[in-house]
C-alpha cells in the first residue's frame, strides 16, 4: 500500500531503539525523511545509518532531552516545519501511591504530558497553515486499563489523552490529524528488563517468565516493533484523515472489552 507520504518530513522522538525506532523505520519505508531524537548520540547515529542504508531517505539526528526546554528548542531548530510529529518518551518508575513525592509527580507530568503538548503547540500552527499534518502520541495501554503500580504513568498519560481528545477535533478541519497509539507488551528493552525483574522476584528463569507472560496474552506472544511501527505509519498516512482523536490499542487483545 502506498501511504502517500513520500517526501514528507517527520520528527520522531525517542527513536534510537524500541517502539520509536519501529515507527521511524516504517515511515522511512514509506519515503519519509526523518529527524531522529534520543539522549545518546552513538545509538542515534547507529540507527540513522541503518535506516539510510536500507531506505535511502534523508535522516538527521538530534541528541537531546526533549523533556527540557533546551532539548525541545534544539529539536525544533533542526526541523522547524515537520509534516509529521511522533511524540514518545519512556515511562516513569513503578511503585505504590505512597512512594511518590511532589517531585516525582512533576517529572512524570512533564515527561509524559507537558512535553508532548508543548511540542504539538510548536508544530501545529505550521501544519494548519499548510493544510496537512499528522501527530501520533505513543502513550500506553494503561490509559485504557490502568496498571496499579504505574500510577504516575496512568495519571500523566491520561492527562495527555484528555488534551488530545479536544485538540484533535479543533484542528481536524485544517487537515491536521492527531491520534494516540497505546502499546501493550512488545519486544523491547523495557519488556526484557521487566521479564528479568519478574524472574528474579519469582525465582524462575527469564525464559520461564516470558513463557508465563506469553500465556496470559490471547496471541501467545509479545508484539513486535515492526507491527507497532506499521500501525504508527498508517496513522500518518493519506488514509487517516477521518481517524480523529482516537486511541488505538496494540496489546494482542490483553484488555478484554466489547467496545475497546
Amino acid at each position: 500500500m502506498n501511504l502517500g507520504i513520500s517526501g514528507k518530513r517527520a520528527i520522531v522522538c525517542a527513536s534510537s531503539k524500541g517502539l520509536g525506532k519501529g515507527v521511524a523505520e516504517k515511515l522511512a519505508e514509506a519515503g519519509v525523511h526523518l529527524t531522529l531524537n534520543g539522549r545518546t548520540e552513538e545509538t542515534l547515529h547507529a540507527t540513522a545509518t541503518q535506516i539510510v542504508e536500507k531506505y535511502h531517505v534523508h535522516v538527521q539526528i538530534v541528541a537531546a532531552d526533549v523533556t527540557t526546554e533546551e532539548g525541545r528548542r534544539k529539536l525544533l531548530a533542526a526541523e522547524p516545519q515537520p509534516d509529521i510529529l511522533i511524540n514518545n518518551a519512556g515511562g516513569p518508575p513503578a511503585g505504590l501511591w505512597s512512594d511518590w513525592d511532589e517531585n516525582d509527580w512533576h517529572k512524570a507530568v512533564n515527561a509524559n504530558m507537558l512535553t508532548p503538548i508543548l511540542l504539538m503547540k510548536a508544530v501545529l500552527p505550521g501544519m494548519i497553515s499548510r493544510k496537512w499534518g499528522r501527530v501520533v502520541n505513543i502513550t500506553s495501554g494503561s490509559v485504557k486499563s490502568p496498571i496499579p503500580q504505574l500510577g504516575l504513568s496512568n495519571a500523566a498519560r491520561g492527562g495527555l489523552t484528555g488534551f488530545v481528545a479536544g485538540t484533535a477535533r479543533q484542528v481536524a478541519r485544517h487537515g491536521v490529524i492527531i491520534n494516540n497509539l497505546l502499546p501493550g507488551s512488545h519486544e523491547t528493552d523495557r519488556i526484557h528488563q521487566l521479564m528479568q525483574s519478574n524472574a528474579a522476584r519469582e525465582g524462575i528463569s527469564v525464559e520461564q517468565a516470558k513463557a508465563a507472560a506469553h500465556a496470559e496474552n490471547p496471541t501467545g506472544r509479545f508484539g513486535t516493533t515492526g507491527e507497532f511501527g506499521a500501525a504508527g505509519a498508517f496513522l500518518c498516512s493519506q488514509y487517516s484523515g477521518y481517524i480523529v482523536g482516537q486511541n488505538l490499542l496494540l496489546d494482542g487483545g490483553a484488555f478484554n472489552s466489547t467496545l475497546g
